[in-house]
């Protein structure tokens, strides 16, 4: 229609507007239009869409390397989710096809994302091969899954972590009994029975009853058995007696004679620890200093882990960057007070030098623990950026150490220590990317400044606690079904007293003690335990310190790693879509808990009532059983007083009282006979019958009934009730699978 003089017409369309006419109004009309067509355009089409997914994807260009240790990972854990272990010329093959994919990727001249596509399909294989090709390394003989009592002959490696029955030793076998040299296994367990506890060297001989390792504690679980294969122990078991002294015929290899002098010097200065601090304090520093934990008392280890502080006890990353980075620090400075020499050396390649020998000495004063040894691999790749001249902390370094550890230890993709650390360290180094950088004022009074400084060091100290306490929570519930309430506010408390306090002092109280010259440094470090102590019981005793976390599926873990990666590897607003996947630990509904649980030898048998599990002996395989109830969600703190509600138990037998939650009875006499009537009477009302003995075939006919045969064949159990009455049976071995530390050969 016409328009006339002064006025307007504005036509719209899907993504455009029009203005005709002239004059005053029509200017007024136009400058109004331009900001509304903006933002009628801000809705995309397909096309941009597209166009701005492919930018978000060039952003990554040079990120995808960080990518390449999460498929060698992604590699790794496929091997050890395996049913069944692969053939050895499967390695081989997948090695070559590997190298194989890695020469096209470098002769590739298409687009670089079939490049980077084909380098991490190669680190994938590369990854499950190393894994094998670890296994068939590691490999040695395992002891019996039920041998006799035997005489032990053998050299003291060194004093190993205190277990439910005591002081246990690492010993390296020369012979055991009859066995054959072939048949005899690499490093043994034992925990003594009373009586001196011998020194790192020395040769002992005792009379022990050895077995293979543990299997898991319940259907699921995590493979103790599996760490003992990867760390050689081919054997664990209790002494029959105290340990004698024996002459061997010939002195060890070298190799073992100087793992044993370092071991010796490390339980010489723990023993000194231990004399100048006392049990209290002295515990917690010698197993900071030389990893030997014997000595902290189980309730401080409790407040430890009420308190979300138990980490501080296990030597790992924290403690390797805080000797690295002192050590660092301290040298730099005392560089650059003195002039003469900051002229004449590069002071920041100095330290570097000095704060990696510092990792590495620290590494062998600890024993050399694997989650130690992984973070001494981290470190020596951040100071030996600093002498290349690159960037000491970001992913690319932080993938480095990643790749250079999964290479030589595979089987750390699988174990909580190494998940938590560089779930953690990933999630830092990624906040330190985006963290914003403020200005201040060159000029400003010094009280302003010192007021700046803390700000920023208080929400900084914040940030990254929390961060790292999110990055690591999804583990900490699956492995440890532990929630440690106010652990964000015990670790901001307790993270500036170990890294200006405990750590540097016992650094040098170490290097000092042998000089005579340690007792001011290791005073400094008690008062700084004590302090973290008293920090752990207060924590501890606070309402609501810590909650019970039943596990969620497997395979919720492994989707948590890969969303917390995605959401520190990926750059943009698509980092996420990470989120989700990262909270799958929590999101994802728990698995039934099961009614029934019987450890792998049917000597301990606890059932589900309510949210309490009941145990039926609660002195017997204590660990397995609180293992077992965690991580099903479970309180097992009734103990006696409630099993005694529920079933009628003597010292050999149970069987349930009116009103049981489970009509259940057992029996685990082990070759010892029962009372006459006793089998009967228990089999009598009772839906599911336990007997740790072996019986013949239609005992307690009509029953459930499990018997040593079952156990020795499934290991550990948990028993369902379904609709109907039903029961389904989940035993341990059938999820491992038959893999090299899942069975063994029976020497007897």
């Amino acid at each position: 229609m016409p328009v006339g003089e002064g006025a307007i017409r504005v036509t719209t369309g899907r993504s455009d507007i029009e203005v005709e006419g002239s004059g005053e109004a029509a200017a007024r009309t136009s400058a109004w239009a331009g900001p509304l067509s903006t933002r009628i355009r801000a809705r995309p089409s397909a096309a941009e869409g597209f166009s701005w997914l492919a930018d978000q994807l060039a952003r990554q260009a040079e990120r995808w390397t960080l990518w390449t240790p999460v498929a060698l990972g992604v590699g790794s854990a496929l091997y050890f989710a395996s049913p069944r272990e692969p053939q050895t010329w499967v390695a081989y093959a997948g090695a070559a096809l590997a190298l194989g994919l890695l020469v096209v990727a470098a002769r590739w001249r298409g687009p670089r994302g079939a490049t980077a596509a084909l380098v991490l399909l190669a680190c994938g294989i590369g990854g499950f091969c190393a894994a094998k090709l670890r296994t068939e390394h590691v490999k040695s003989p395992t002891a019996p899954i039920k041998g006799p009592p035997a005489r032990l002959e053998g050299w003291v490696i060194d004093i190993a972590s205190p277990g439910q029955g005591g002081r246990r030793l690492l010993i390296a076998p020369v012979r055991i009994g009859d066995w054959p040299a072939q048949a005899t296994p690499t490093r043994v367990r034992v925990t003594l029975k009373g009586g001196y506890t011998p020194s790192p060297g020395e040769p002992i001989s005792l009379l022990a009853i050895l077995n293979a390792p543990p299997q898991p504690a319940s259907p699921g679980a995590y493979d103790f058995a599996r760490d003992a294969f990867f760390q050689s122990v081919g054997g664990v078991g209790f002494a029959l007696g105290p340990p004698q002294s024996w002459t061997p015929d010939a002195p060890p290899p070298w190799r073992l004679r100087l793992t044993m002098r370092i071991n010796a010097t490390r339980w010489a200065l723990t023993r000194r620890i231990i004399e100048a601090l006392g049990v209290e304090e002295g515990g917690l520093a010698a197993a900071m200093t030389t990893g030997h934990d014997a000595f902290i008392p189980p309730q401080q280890v409790a407040d430890l882990r009420a308190s979300g502080l138990a980490h501080i006890t296990s030597i790992s990353g924290l403690h390797m960057a805080i000797v690295g980075g002192f050590v660092f620090a301290a040298v730099r400075l005392l560089i650059a007070a003195w002039p003469w020499l900051a002229l004449r050396i590069n002071g920041k390649k100095a330290a570097a030098a000095l704060g990696f020998l510092a990792v590495i000495s620290y590494l062998v004063l600890s024993g050399w623990p694997p989650p130690a040894e992984r973070s001494a691999i981290t470190a020596a790749i951040a100071f030996g950026a600093i002498l290349v001249d690159r960037q000491a902390i970001s992913l690319h370094a932080l993938a480095l150490a990643a790749m250079a550890v999964l290479l030589l230890q595979p089987e750390a993709v699988i174990q909580p220590g190494f998940q938590m650390s560089f779930a953690a360290t990933a999630a830092l180094v990624a906040l330190a990317e985006i963290w914003p950088r403020t200005v201040r004022e060159i000029n400003a009074p010094w009280p302003i400044r010192a007021v700046q400084t803390l700000r920023t060091w208080l929400v900084a100290a914040l940030a990254a606690s929390f961060v790292a306490g999110t990055a690591t929570a999804p583990f900490a519930m699956q492995h440890f079904n532990r929630i440690s309430t106010w652990g964000l506010i015990s670790n901001l408390l307790s993270d500036p007293i170990s890294t200006f306090l405990m750590m540097p002092g016992l650094a040098l109280g170490a290097v000092l003690a042998p000089f005579g010259l340690g007792d001011g440094p290791l005073a400094v470090a008690g008062f700084a335990i004590h302090l973290i102590n008293g920090i752990s019981k207060t924590v501890a005793a606070a309402p609501y310190a810590q909650f019970i976390v039943a596990s969620g599926p497997n395979w919720t873990l492994a989707a948590a790693f890969l969303g917390i990666l995605w959401l520190c590897l990926w750059k943009g607003p698509l980092r996420w879509l990470g989120l989700p996947l990262a909270m799958a630990v929590s999101l994802v509904p728990k698995p039934a808990a099961p009614d029934v649980w019987v450890s792998s030898d049917g000597a301990a048998v606890a059932v589900r009532s309510a949210k309490d599990a009941i145990l039926f002996r609660p002195d017997v395989k204590l660990f397995g059983a609180e293992l077992w109830a965690r991580r099903r969600g479970l309180d097992p703190s009734g103990g006696q007083a409630l099993r005694d509600l529920a079933y009628d138990c003597d010292h050999w037998s149970c069987a349930h009282r009116p009103g049981a939650p489970v009509k259940l009875a057992a029996a685990w006499n082990l070759k010892r006979p029962l009372e006459p009537g006793r089998l009967a009477a228990l089999c009598a009302s009772a839906e599911v019958v336990v007997l740790r003995d072996d019986f013949p075939a239609g005992v307690c006919p009509g029953k459930r009934v499990l018997t040593g045969a079952d156990f020795e064949r499934g290991g550990s159990v948990e028993l369902l009730r379904q609709p109907g009455g039903r029961w389904t049976a989940t035993w341990a071995q059938d999820l491992r699978g038959r893999r090299p530390w899942s069975w063994g050969p029976d020497l007897r």
